[in-house]
Parts: structure tokens; sequence; C-alpha cells
């Protein structure tokens, strides 16, 4: 399972990652139990698709990425029939981004066409329906597989269901075309996926994170952090998310995610009110409602919720208030015990009123 990506049952996700968390843009805040200290790339500031919905299939100097894989394609796996998914016709593939769109102009003009609209639903549905966009992803990758836009947008879909052998895969493959460094945080985050912690701590030391932009080096520091709980080093987490961009009071995509994963790992080594602080600063800057800061406070506060979904609360609550139930314990609603108390008053009242008037005869 672990080659294929698939288990990472013994971490949860805090948002420190990209989808998520956290990449790379990843939110809805599904933080989950299993998978503190990394984030979906899929949510957030940093990211490798942008708001657009376009993912950064260029080489670094700003031309079209085009180039043919060192290592060509299944040619039996191409002839096989293509299984469609629908798509709604006001989807045009103009949503993409510019340098997307400039990129699969090396396609026929129909071709691009139905890349570029296969593209745009990955970008819909990666935070929404993340199987969904993986087979959308899939169809693009057998129409074009030797466009950078496509393996990079084939990689994040993966990601998005923990295939994580494959994501990486792709991620590579892009890298190679567009000769980028931008994937290296969450080529790294796969690393982890894959249970090899040691591996994404070494890629953060790689002269690759230099070459990052701002963005790109605070997501690799919170994938560093990230591989650093999953080797049990809980305090090295917390050392290793101190810095700079941590210390500013300047809110940018990136700050309530890393403020969280701070919180989260200062709670980890059993520093809560400093946790507390750090997810109430988290909340602050969390404009988007990309984390659950505001329920981790609560956590900490002690405060419970009921699940408005949960179907035991939902009958309990039902019942309560079905008719004739009995109250336990020989409680009455207030209205009945009173006029119970009326009743006994005006008994004893009118008996004592009946022998004045007798005594008066």
């Amino acid at each position: 399972d672990r080659e294929q990506g698939q288990g990472r049952g013994d971490r949860r996700d805090d948002r420190g990652g990209f989808r998520r968390d956290e990449r790379s843009s990843f939110r809805r805040d599904d933080r989950r139990d299993d998978d503190r200290g990394r984030r979906p790339y899929g949510q957030g500031g940093g990211r490798g698709r942008d708001e657009r919905g376009g993912f950064r299939g260029r080489r670094e100097g700003g031309g079209a990425g085009y180039r043919r894989e060192e290592r060509p394609r299944d040619r039996g796996q191409d002839r096989e029939p293509i299984r469609r998914l629908p798509i709604p016709e006001d989807v045009t593939g103009q949503e993409l981004d510019k340098d997307v769109r400039q990129e699969l102009m090396s396609l026929p003009k129909t071709l691009a066409e139905d890349v570029a609209r296969n593209l745009v639903m990955v970008a819909k549905l990666l935070d929404e329906d993340a199987e969904q966009a993986y087979g959308y992803a899939k169809i693009a990758l057998r129409l074009a597989s030797r466009v950078a836009a496509v393996r990079e947008a084939a990689g994040f879909a993966a990601y998005g269901v923990g295939k994580y052998a494959e994501a990486l895969a792709e991620f590579r493959a892009a890298r190679r075309m567009t000769g980028s460094s931008h994937l290296w945080p969450v080529m790294a985050d796969c690393e982890r996926g894959l249970g090899r912690p040691e591996k994404a701590l070494a890629m953060a030391g790689e002269p690759e994170v230099q070459k990052l932009d701002k963005a790109g080096q605070v997501e690799m520091r919170l994938v560093a952090a990230g591989a650093r709980r999953d080797m049990g080093q809980a305090e090295a987490a917390v050392v290793t998310l101190q810095s700079p961009e941590l210390a500013s009071n300047s809110v940018q995509p990136w700050t309530a995610r890393l403020r969280y994963a701070y919180a989260d790992a200062l709670l980890a080594v059993g520093r809560e009110e400093e946790a507390r602080e750090w997810f109430a600063r988290a909340l602050e800057a969390d404009q988007g409602g990309m984390t659950d800061a505001s329920d981790r406070l609560a956590q900490l506060d002690g405060v419970e919720f009921l699940d408005a979904l949960d179907p035991e609360a939902d009958s309990e609550a039902d019942l309560e208030g079905a008719p004739g139930r009995e109250k336990s314990s020989g409680e009455l609603p207030a209205e009945t015990a009173e006029t119970g108390r009326e009743d006994r008053d005006g008994g004893a009242g009118g008996r004592d009123r009946d022998r004045g008037a007798e005594d008066e005869r």
C-alpha cells in the first residue's frame, strides 16, 4: 500500500502541505485525524495552480513547455478507447491561465480545446470531488501526455485521491519538461505519503529550495515540519516552523496555514497555552476559512459541538419531543405541574371555606 501511496493512516493533515491542505492550492478544511502535519496541495497560497484553474506547466523563463518524454507511454494503452466524462456546455477552456492555453497551442486546435475543457473540469473539481477530478485528469493525460501542464494537472489529481506514487511520477515528468522547481514541495510531500519522511526532509535541504519563491519556501518548510512529526521528532517540528514568515505581522496567502501548523506542533509537545495563542492568530489571518482554527480553539476551551448531521443525535431529539413520551423520573411538564399545584391548593382552600361556612351557620 505504501508503494502505491494508499494509506497514510499514521498522520493527520494540519494544513501544512499543499489539500488541503494544504497546495499548489490545497481547504474545505477537511483536516483528518490520521494525517497531522501535511497540507493538501489544492487550498491556499503558493499555489501550483492559480485562481483561474490554470496549471503552471511552463519552463522557467516563461516559455511554453512542450517536450517529448524520455520514456514513451504504452502504445497499446493509447489504442484503448477513451472513456469520456460529461462536460457542461458553458465550459470552453478559455477559463485556463493564459500560459497554459499558450502551451496547448502546440496541439491541433480541436485537440487543444478538448484538452483545455478537461483541464478546466480538473481545476473546478479538485477541491470538491477529487475522484471526479482524477477522472478528467486521466482523460487529458490520454489526449496530451507530452504537455507539461497536463502532467502537472494529472499529478495534482492523483495527489488529491491519495495516489502518491502516481502523483510523484507525474510531477517528475512535468519538472523534466519545464525545468522548473515550483513542484519541489509537493514532490517532497508525496515522499511523505509514500512513507519516506527522511527523503522529504532531505529534499528540504536541496539547492532547488533556493530557487523557489517565498510561497514555495514556506510550503517546503511546512512539508519539512510534517516530515519531522512523521519521524516522531515533534520538538524539531516546532523549531522547523520558526521563521521570519511566522514572526511577521503581515498577512500573506500562507500565513493562516503556517500559524495553524505551528499551533498544532506546539500542542503536540504539550505547550497548550502557546498553542491556543497561535490558533487564535491563525484564525485572525484565515479570511477564506481554509483552516478549522476556530474549532480547535473551541476544543481547547472545552466547548463541545453536536453534529447536526449525526442521525443518533437527531433520533434522540425526536424522541424527546415525541407526543406522548413520558418524562423520566416522574417529571411533569412545568405547565402541568403548576396546574396540579393549583388544583391541590384550590381543593384544600375549598375545604377550608366549606368548614368556615358551616361554623358560621
